[in-house]
């Protein structure tokens, strides 16, 4: 039997590469993970999730206070921005959590191997120097920026999510290319503090990918807060002239030119799978046309010994689906059982209010069969009556012969807390009869959920 440095090496110590490094960790494999970041915790952690979390979070609160809701509820304030100290607050919550997982890694005798990991072979990494071996290697490297051809990020003017996390100004005009998350999020923030947003979309819609319902109701609420659309439009340039942008726009479909100038353009068009550097072909590895690594059931690669999770295989780019892969294959490394199940993994846009779904749109479960759908509006619930929330709606959507449901799509202010009510309700195969007859406490957003579930049966009450 060889003699391994490790039993698991995990490369990437993202929300996927740094939990498999854990949960090894935990069933008695000896563990180490390589990151070549100063802090743990990956794109997520230190310029994702997190921080861009903390931004919306203040700027909501500034907001609230700037435009007459906190005055409406009797609070009379004048919000004066102090942006250090909010960019002050997004560094700390970061610095606290990527030290957690630091702490996290010695309590678990889980070692950070510092530096850059590229294969030699299917059971070997050189990190920097060094080189290491271990029976079973995690490739979770995540995901960077898509870039846009012939646009270059300067991190000043021209910024991808990263930069715009970070800018030392609330710019006058800011342009979003893409109507993605990532864009409405970040285009939301500075939308808040100040900056006119003009989000740039190629599609007909934002939010690829969601609910149809949700996805022209989430522009219409958008637009209302004050943010502009250029839908159907594609951007075929960028030029950076001193302080200022000037970006060349064409309708999607081919036509006339026109140009738009703006102080700062954040370019939010996707991501794309960390794989460039790995040396994957030294492995025998390869990846299929969208750069991704295919994996079986069970996370594993063409190769024996080598696995791979989150942003780098096929299926949603979300966190949490690569916290729960990262469970999985440790497990399954172990020799235990490791499951996901892909088909039911929420997605939140967070947002004023945020936009969730799980499961399927309408439009694809009624792809599959026929289909009843039930709707309620947050302007129907006391809760979000009380806190002035009226905007959005709870979406069911259930097979009509079995009554299982297959998808929920909210647009509410605590949309991504209410999701987790309806995803576990799916994995355990519920029906909107299940959920419209589970009692829900009162007043709390979540019981539009149980009149959404009503409604699919024609039994709501409040509308």
């Amino acid at each position: 039997m060889a003699d391994y440095d490790f039993d698991v090496l995990v490369i990437g110590s993202g929300p996927g590469g740094y939990v498999a490094a854990i949960r090894a960790a935990q069933l008695g494999l000896r563990t180490a993970c390589v990151e070549s970041r100063e802090t743990l915790g990956g794109t997520c952690l230190n310029v994702g999730c997190i921080p861009s979390k903390a931004m919306l979070h203040a700027s909501e609160l500034f907001d609230h206070a700037a435009n007459g809701t906190m005055a409406k509820l009797g609070i009379k304030v004048t919000p004066e921005l102090d942006l250090p100290t909010m960019h002050g607050q997004r560094i700390d919550a970061v610095k606290q959590l990527t030290g957690g997982i630091a702490f996290l890694f010695k309590k678990n005798k889980v070692e950070w191997i510092k530096g850059r990991g590229a294969f030699v072979d299917a059971h070997t990494v050189q990190v920097g120097d060094k080189t290491v071996t271990a029976k079973d290697i995690v490739i979770a490297t995540g995901s960077s920026v898509t870039p846009l051809p012939g646009v270059e990020i300067d991190q000043k003017i021209v910024v991808d999510s990263t930069g715009a996390l970070e800018l030392e100004k609330v710019p006058e005009h800011m342009v979003v290319i893409g109507g993605g998350v990532i864009g409405l999020e970040l285009g939301s923030v500075w939308r808040r503090l100040g900056a006119k947003v003009t989000c740039v979309e190629f599609l007909d819609q934002i939010l690829p990918g969601f609910d149809g319902e949700i996805r022209k109701e989430s522009n219409k609420i958008f637009k209302k807060q004050g943010i502009e659309f250029k839908l159907s439009t594609k951007v075929t340039g960028v030029a950076v002239n001193g302080d200022k942008a000037t970006l060349t726009l064409e309708p999607a479909a081919g036509g006339e030119a026109t140009t738009l100038e703006a102080d700062v353009v954040l370019v939010s068009i996707g991501r794309r799978p960390n794989t460039d550097g790995l040396a994957l072909d030294k492995a025998g590895l390869s990846t299929n046309p969208r750069g991704q690594i295919e994996i079986d059931h069970e996370f594993r690669t063409s190769v024996d010994g080598v696995w791979a999770i989150g942003d780098v295989v096929p299926g949603p780019m979300l966190a949490h689906k690569a916290e729960d892969e990262g469970i999985a294959v440790a497990e399954n490394i172990a020799g235990l059982t490791g499951i996901v199940n892909h088909d039911i993994i929420p997605s939140v846009v967070y947002t004023w209010p945020e936009i969730a779904g799980v499961g399927l749109t309408e439009e694809a479960a009624r792809e599959k069969g026929e289909v009843k759908v039930g709707k309620f509006p947050m302007a129907g619930n006391s809760r979000a009556k009380t806190n002035h929330e009226p905007d959005g709606f709870v979406k069911v959507i259930s097979d009509a012969k079995t009554d299982r449901v297959l998808g929920a799509w909210i647009i509410a202010v605590p949309a991504g807390t209410m999701i987790a009510q309806v995803a576990q309700a799916m994995e355990f195969g519920a029906t909107s009869e299940d959920i419209a007859y589970t009692c829900h406490a009162h007043p709390t957003h979540s019981e539009a959920i149980k009149e959404a579930a009503m409604a699919v049966r024609g039994k709501a009450i409040h509308i």
